[in-house]
Parts: structure tokens; C-alpha cells; sequence
């Protein structure tokens, strides 16, 4: 795993794994925000866990997931391999029900994290939460 991002630095520019739709990531760019979803990169789309965080950290962008069974396990393998991260933003379902709302609701709360200066850091994890 690439470690081009150091523990503490700002990182800004997010990538969406693939549970989130490519339109997200379409309004927080037409926002000023620099996403890319998983799901429209034919290059990233179907990666392990492993292989896409890995991804991430080496293009510099924090990963934003739902699956945080498989990748607080992940993190903590990095962090026991003395490795870092990008950073990884982790969407709880207990704060964004999986219904007609969700895509609307995970990018207003992107939205108002990104707009925050410094809001999160390489090798941070942070739970998504509602603005």
C-alpha cells in the first residue's frame, strides 16, 4: 500500500466505493468537489476491499464506504503494518436509512464536510454524519 499520504495531512478529494451511485459523486462535482465513484471507473469498479482502498490511497482520496464490517478491520491491518491511509469516511446505515432518500441525503452530508476546512486527514476515519 502506498503511503504518499502522511498521517495528519488535509486530503479533500474523495472516492465513493461501489455501493454509491455515480450521480453522488456527479452532484458533489457540480458542487466544486473533487469525487470519483467507483461504480463509473471501469478500472476500479468490482476491486477487493483491499485493492480499492489501496487505490485510493495511492490517487491521494479519502475512501467513502458503507461497508465498515470489512474496512475497520483493513485499517487496522494498515495501522499494525505501520501503512497509511488516505483516510476512510464511513456511512452507518443507523444514520442514512437505505431508502429513496439515502443518495440525497449521503451528498448533502459529503457536501458539508467537504466545505469544511480540513475536515478530515490521511489516515483519519470519521462516521458520516448528517449536516
Amino acid at each position: 500500500m502506498n503511503t504518499d499520504c502522511l498521517p495528519g495531512e488535509h486530503v479533500s478529494r474523495l472516492l465513493l466505493d461501489e455501493m454509491f451511485s455515480g450521480a453522488i459523486a456527479g452532484q458533489l462535482r457540480a458542487k466544486g468537489h473533487d469525487v470519483v465513484a467507483a461504480v463509473a471507473d471501469p478500472a476500479l469498479a468490482g476491486l477487493a476491499d483491499d485493492q480499492i482502498l489501496a487505490q485510493a490511497t495511492a490517487a491521494g482520496r479519502v475512501l467513502v464506504t458503507a461497508n465498515i464490517n470489512d474496512f475497520m478491520p483493513l485499517d487496522a491491518r494498515c495501522r499494525s503494518a505501520g501503512q497509511a491511509h488516505a483516510g476512510l469516511i464511513l456511512v452507518s446505515a443507523k444514520s442514512f436509512s437505505q431508502d429513496r432518500s439515502f443518495p440525497a441525503a449521503v451528498t448533502s452530508a459529503l457536501s458539508a464536510l467537504l466545505d469544511q476546512p480540513h475536515a478530515i486527514q490521511a489516515g483519519q476515519i470519521l462516521f458520516l454524519a448528517r449536516p
